[in-house]
């Protein structure tokens, strides 16, 4: 388990980082009024909007707190979503390959010798069903946060790309840290 996060001072990147597998992280220095919306942010326990141009440090801030709060372990508690025109606010929660579980669930029939199968229940369906669920980068965050009883980095990235109403249909999520999975 990890430990609670440090309060971030924005001092750890000072120089290069590089870490155990090679990456280095880039020096980055935080202007202090940064530092300290980072600090409220973690504090009031809600999320932190960062709006700027392209290149001017918004993912590397990101990256810079994880590894401030979680050393070289950073990449266990750093979550990136990149957001592209297409996606939807589900894909960072979780998605579900219905496809498969259809596919799997022809063959199975399929290959049953006496042509019968006894029904699952329904909770040997929702466990099956684990299966085909795939966590997003908030549902991993989420999951992190729950199982190691600490705040991780999750950074939504070029959220300006998405549907309009993207924003919006995370609303739920990021004010209570949740969401309900129906297939399972």
């Amino acid at each position: 388990m990890a430990d609670q996060p440090k309060q971030y001072t924005g001092e750890k990147l000072k120089k290069p980082v590089k870490l155990p597998d090679g990456e280095i992280l880039a020096p980055y220095l935080p202007d202090p009024r940064l530092v300290e919306a980072v600090r409220y942010a973690h504090a009031l326990g809600r999320p932190l909007l960062l709006k700027g141009e392209p290149g001017c440090g918004k993912t590397l801030l990101a990256k810079a707190v994880a590894h401030e709060w979680f050393d070289d372990q950073y990449r266990d508690y750093y979550f990136e979503w990149p957001v592209k025109s297409t996606s939807k606010a589900a894909d960072g929660r979780y998605v579900f390959d219905y496809i498969a579980r259809l596919r799997d669930a022809h063959l199975a029939k399929s290959w049953d010798p006496a042509g019968q199968q006894r029904p699952l229940t329904e909770a040997e369906e929702r466990e099956h069903n684990k299966t085909y669920r795939h966590f997003g980068a908030l549902g991993l965050a989420f999951l992190v946060s729950a199982i190691r009883k600490t705040t991780p980095v999750v950074l939504i990235d070029e959220i300006d790309k998405a549907d309009i109403d993207f924003p919006n249909d995370l609303l739920l999520e990021l004010d209570q840290m949740r969401f309900d999975i129906p297939e399972t």
